[in-house]
């Protein structure tokens, strides 16, 4: 029986590079991931990074919105799935409660907004991401005839953010516990917030 083919085997390098570069960036943040210690993680010679690599920032990139892309997309299935965007909002902050604000991809998501800040094309690829994210969110908004979807949609979002953020410091918050006042937020009939 013949081994992997030399293409097998660098995708399989490709994806270890990948993975340990997003358990790294939650770990020991975007900016102290170095070649030498990434290909120490994938078990690859370091030589390799920049092979299959443009650059270490190509990958960390690559490797960030891999992870983040499947994210946003459950989510806005979990929000389009939702028979109202009261129950959209509370899908999605039951979602966003299974994360500690410490725990690897809540890291990466912060680290990845923080390197965004400086890299212009992390920042347009994450601004695809996130506008794409948006759009579903406002679409659902928009099916029961909100007022406002879009701008409540853009607030829903930065409250999400934020919750990650601060569940970060506070271990014991909960996004849950936030569902009540931003149902109110998303519900267009008359006993919501837009009374």
């Amino acid at each position: 029986m013949a081994g992997p083919t030399n293409a097998e085997r660098g995708r399989d390098v490709r994806e270890r590079l990948l993975a340990a570069a997003r358990e790294l960036i939650g770990e020991i943040g975007w900016n102290a991931v170095s070649t030498r210690i990434l290909a120490e993680r994938a078990g690859v010679r370091s030589g390799l990074v920049h092979y299959h690599f443009a650059s270490l920032q190509a990958l960390l990139r690559q490797a960030a919105t891999e992870a983040m892309r499947p994210m946003l997309e459950q989510a806005a299935e979990l929000v389009a799935a939702a028979p109202s965007p009261g129950d959209a909002v509370e899908a999605l902050l039951a979602d966003i409660d299974r994360f500690t604000g410490t725990d690897p991809t809540s890291l990466l998501f912060v680290e990845a907004y923080l390197a965004a800040t400086r890299d212009d094309l992390l920042r347009d690829q994450m601004h695809e991401l996130v506008t794409d994210f948006r759009a579903a969110l406002t679409a659902a908004l928009a099916r029961t005839g909100h007022p406002a979807p879009e701008a409540a949609a853009t607030v829903l979002m930065a409250v999400v953010d934020g919750v990650l953020l601060h569940k970060g410091l506070d271990p014991q918050l909960s996004a849950g516990s936030l569902a009540p006042l931003l149902r109110r937020l998303a519900d267009p009939e008359p006993n919501g917030a837009n009374e």
